[in-house]
């Protein structure tokens, strides 16, 4: 196509369009997509520098008859059309009155305009920029309306999808005094056997399963790699599926220990959940989720997940300085096997482990640098605490004992526990008799658990206090020991004698922490410093459940940690932490243990 300051003298009325095209209908076929071209090109051509071009005088110009075209073909929109149109046609007209005052301003021997010259106005780079991008928005607006194909188009589905996770290399040393007793009992172990014979005269020597206290574990290569999908099913319902690393399936640790000869590692489902929000405010998670509330890891792991259902709301008050939130979860802890015992005919009811949860919160906006975050909740852990059975003739042949459902499914140490069957001796020979046993757990559980935060500023930094107070108000000792019938097997004071004059224990648990810089480092140089102690006395609450970090998990224990991080990239930081820990009460068990962390997100 020529340029039209090219075109002569009078070629402008069959440029002009005036004569109609012969297959007006080929052009409507045309692809859509080209449309952006079209129009781009036509656009460019009409703002060139500013030059003069001889033509008939029209009735109109040539640029209002291609505005008129293209509206009609549906390329320009009746709005932006229209706009084009007065702008030409004011152009036109400014042209016109140029040229008058030009020839009537030219000197007698100079260059006159002749009649039909037109002079083109020069438009600057930044409006020809600005129609072009309003044409090709107009036109990509239409194609997204109409379906087209568009350039760098996925698929709608493909955007309702989220795929998140984490990565963590870890190494660790554990350090053990050289003073901590040689004999504690790993009775998650015995738990997980055939139980442990207490009659010496059918187990004269072997000793229950120990748990090492004196041998330092040091240069420990572990492993934590966790990887979600997420997606929007509607406006108002969500899912989502993780898997996670980790060593065994301990529900508060998702962390693999290297190693094992070089085999391939174990893959858990860590996370699967369905939730629907029936309002901006309320929130309705079921399946297997994050932790809903709102606690330290002295009571829940960070790795810990939650099975059942929870309803949580927030919601913002009218000033805007305050919000509200709470949570109430149902979650299933265990049941009982169906077919229980296995070698009889007669089969166990069913028992099944609960805990309810429930927790009311608030956040307040104090001004710009600080605000307070605070949540009171109760926990009441149901059918969790050990019942001493029937009379079980195991020497007979009896499939187990009738409590042995109450052992815990999965336990750490710190919590006072008693014997769980009551064995019946042979009459024909009873001093050899063999008695293996399980453990359970002596005390009740239902927790009052108190947290308060306070996100301040100092120096410039950001400064984060945290305090978190638990007591378990079902703790009594008295009951523990009439529950157990005698049957108390650890947490005395270390006087030698077993009764309840000489047992050590209580029912609450305190953490402070303060983290100066960042709480949680994403960009690079970002950094914080953190400190904090705690104290958890053996039955605060049920000792399965908490950081398997400090005191390598559990209650019953006492100590500080001090840690740091700092951002290397974007979401990439490295950090390391260290606790020293030891027993509240009875003998000595104390352990320093050492982190270096190399994480990324995604």
């Amino acid at each position: 196509m020529n340029h039209p300051a090219l075109l002569p003298k009078h070629a402008g009325p069959a440029f002009a369009g005036s004569a109609p095209s012969r297959h007006p209908r080929r052009a409507h076929r045309a692809p859509k997509a080209g449309i952006l071209a079209l129009t781009s090109a036509i656009a460019m051509m009409f703002m060139a520098a500013p030059v003069q071009a001889q033509t008939a005088a029209p009735t109109e110009t040539a640029m209002v008859r291609l505005i008129r075209g293209l509206v009609q073909s549906g390329a320009l929109t009746k709005d932006v059309g229209e706009a084009l149109l007065a702008q030409a046609q004011t152009e036109a007209m400014a042209a016109q009155q140029a040229q008058r005052q030009l020839a009537a301003a030219a000197p007698a021997g100079g260059l006159r305009p002749e009649p039909g010259d037109v002079r083109v106005p020069y438009i600057s780079d930044t409006v020809r920029d600005q129609i072009r991008d309003e044409i090709k928005g107009q036109v990509m607006a239409q194609a997204k309306s109409e379906g087209w194909a568009a350039p760098n188009e996925t698929p709608e589905w493909t955007q309702r999808i989220r795929i998140e996770g984490d990565i963590r290399a870890r190494y660790e040393s554990r350090l053990f005094s050289s003073d901590n007793s040689n004999i504690e009992t790993n009775y998650a172990a015995i738990n997980a056997g055939t139980g442990y014979d207490i009659n010496p005269n059918t187990n004269p020597v072997a000793l229950p399963q120990l748990l090492n206290t004196r041998q330092d574990r040091r240069n420990l290569a572990r492993l934590r790699a966790r990887l979600g999908v997420l997606a929007d099913i509607s406006d108002s319902t969500q899912a989502g599926v993780r898997l996670a690393t980790g060593s065994d399936d301990s529900p508060v640790s998702t962390t693999q220990t290297l190693g094992g000869g070089l085999g391939k590692k174990s893959i858990w489902l860590d996370q699967a959940w369905l939730s629907y929000k029936p309002s901006e405010w309320a929130k309705v998670t079921a399946g297997r989720f994050g932790n809903p509330f709102m606690s330290s890891d002295m009571l829940f792991s960070g790795d810990l997940n939650f099975d059942g259902i929870a309803a949580q709301f927030d919601k913002t008050l009218a000033n805007k300085d305050v919000s509200v939130f709470g949570t109430v979860g149902l979650i299933p802890l265990e049941y009982s096997s169906d077919s229980a015992p296995s070698r009889s005919q007669n089969k166990m009811s069913s028992e099944n482990k609960w805990l309810l949860g429930a927790q009311v919160g608030a956040n307040w906006k104090l001004d710009k640098e600080n605000s307070l975050r605070g949540a009171i909740a109760y926990y009441q852990f149901n059918n969790v605490s050990g019942k001493v059975s029937e009379p079980c003739a195991l020497y007979a042949g009896a499939d187990g004992c009738s409590t042995d459902w109450s052992r815990p499914a999965f336990m750490q140490k710190g919590n006072t526990l008693m014997l769980l069957r009551n064995i019946a001796l042979d009459p024909l020979d009873p001093a050899n008799t063999a008695q293996p046993q399980y453990v359970g757990m002596a005390s009740k559980f239902n927790l009052l658990d108190i947290n308060l935060r306070w996100d301040t500023r100092v120096a410039g930094y950001g400064l984060r206090l945290d305090g978190n107070y638990i007591n378990n108000m079902a703790y009594n000792e008295g009951e523990m020991f009439a529950r157990a019938r005698g049957g108390i097997i650890n947490n005395f004071g270390g006087t030698g004698g077993t009764t309840q004059a000489d047992f050590k224990s209580g029912g609450n648990a305190y953490m402070i922490q303060a983290t100066f810089g960042n709480p949680s480092p994403s960009a690079k140089g970002d950094w914080n410093v953190m400190a904090g102690y705690k104290h958890i006395e053996p039955d605060a609450m049920p000792d399965g459940y908490n950081d398997s970090t400090f005191h390598l998990g559990g209650t019953n224990a006492k100590g500080y940690f001090i840690g740091a991080s700092y951002a290397l990239a974007k979401n990439t930081w490295f950090s390391t932490r260290w606790t020293s820990s030891k027993q509240v009460f009875g003998a000595p068990f104390a352990v320093d243990t050492l982190q270096l962390d190399f994480n990324a997100r995604f």
